[in-house]
């Protein structure tokens, strides 16, 4: 297939290799080796052939995090989105007429806001990236400054999604630095960012290094006047105080912990969430319950704020999709585990990081965690072997490996990211420490 010039010149882009330029060159292939004249069952069966030489989850225990995790989905979750109604539902144009698809995201609203403890929650954003972008604009229409304070230490991907949201309206991103002994955030860089032109303050729970900071409790205290953002991880939720209890005025996160499996990086779903008193400000579409005209019960869209709906000029946001089916495995995932069940899994994941830590830290070479502090099931490991070279090794031995930190943060050049959760068996444990041990 080719691509005509002048689409081309449309994007912008001198060639079609522009268009691939975010794949790392070392992973790219020129072209498949196979061989002319095949029909479309041995193209088939040959592209298979090809890959089943890559590790996945369901063949290899994977210690990748930062963002996408490997939980369990129990069967109710798949057999209920797969259903007609849901699988084939987009952006109803004629919502109050899918009343079943507008009863399935005011649950998703209701279930999140109880985890959450906010009052509002909208249905639904793309991903944690967009809701965060979403959240910083929002911060920006609640108190009209220009500086939104970010972690250093935090997804490259979310900063980059953010400095593209925050481009158009003209506000600046500006990161505040992390605690060295810790690895929660430093009060005192907090501090000298914080001045009169901040519109917001972004902090995360558990944080990118995985730990649980009890300073981000203390966020609203600190600064009552300003609009604070938390990111969660939903299923540490099951666990920790609700972000609601402790001042948040806005809630982020993803949610693809909740039902959706890790599929290369999406579909994914970004829950957002905030008090009742910023709803007007609030991004998306809120799904409402009322009556109808014969006094039964019945959904609506109660507020939409996109621009396909009002006036761009009154728009609050230009999304004009949302991750509806993510937001209905949640709120399946949610109401099938229940909050015990969600109790159990956070605490299977705090108990096998704990275990996993002690046991590398017990390696000579390695160091875990990095940082001293309460952790959720993910954790920074310090590392005599090069990441690179560590992460190869282990792909030999049928293991993935964790997030090579030097890669983003380039003063943790010789540190990873691992993650744990309730998949691995203390069997895949003993696989990673046995071969870790092997280049210790």
């Amino acid at each position: 297939m080719t691509i005509d010039g002048r689409m081309l010149k449309e994007l912008g882009i001198g060639d079609v290799e522009a268009l691939f330029a975010d794949i790392p060159k070392d992973i790219r292939k020129d072209r498949f080796d196979l061989p002319d004249g095949l029909d479309e069952r041995e193209v088939v069966r040959a592209i298979r052939e090809m890959l089943s030489a890559d590790l996945n989850s369901e063949k290899a225990p994977c210690f990748l995090g930062a963002g996408i995790y490997d939980h369990f989905i129990p069967a109710a979750v798949k057999s209920i989105v797969m259903r007609s109604e849901f699988i084939t539902a987009y952006t109803p144009y004629e919502a109050e007429i899918s009343q079943g698809m507008l009863h399935s995201m005011f649950e998703y609203q209701s279930l999140v806001s109880e985890l959450t403890g906010m009052d509002v929650v909208n249905s639904s954003n793309y991903d944690a990236s967009t809701a965060l972008g979403e959240a910083a604009t929002m911060c920006h229409r609640i108190l009209p400054k220009k500086r939104f304070l970010i972690p250093e230490a935090m997804s490259w991907e979310k900063k980059s999604v953010l400095r593209n949201y925050l481009r158009g309206p003209g506000l600046e991103a500006v990161e505040y630095g992390y605690d060295p002994y810790t690895g929660g955030l430093d009060p005192v860089s907090l501090a000298e960012k914080m001045d009169d032109n901040v519109c917001g303050v972004y902090a995360e729970v558990p944080n990118f290094f995985g730990t649980i900071d009890p300073a981000v409790m203390r966020l609203k205290e600190m600064f009552p006047s300003v609009p604070v953002v938390i990111g969660v991880d939903p299923i540490s939720l099951g666990l920790l105080t609700p972000p609601g209890e402790y001042g948040a005025d806005i809630v982020i996160g993803e949610g693809q912990s909740l039902g959706s499996p890790m599929n290369f990086g999406g579909p994914l779903l970004g829950i957002f969430a905030c008090r009742k008193e910023h709803v007007r400000k609030m991004p998306g579409r809120l799904i409402g319950m009322t009556r109808d005209n014969a006094g039964e019960r019945a959904f609506c869209m109660t507020l939409q704020t996109r621009e396909q709906h009002i006036r761009r000029s009154k728009a609050t946001s230009n999304i004009c999709t949302n991750e509806a089916l993510m937001a209905v495995a949640a709120a399946v995932y949610l109401s099938v585990v229940g909050p015990k069940g969600l109790e159990a899994i956070a605490k299977a994941n705090i108990s096998n990081a704990r275990n996993l830590m002690t046991r590398i830290d017990e390696l000579p070479g390695f160091d875990a965690p990095a940082f001293k502090a309460y952790h959720f099931n993910e954790f920074v490991v310090r590392t005599s072997v090069r990441p690179e070279k560590l992460n190869k090794h282990l792909a030999r031995k049928g293991i993935i490996g964790g997030l090579d930190l030097g890669r983003h943060i380039p003063r943790m050049n010789e540190h990873m990211l691992f993650a744990t959760t309730e998949m691995h068996s203390e069997e895949d444990h003993d696989k990673l420490i046995a071969a870790l041990r092997e280049v210790a």
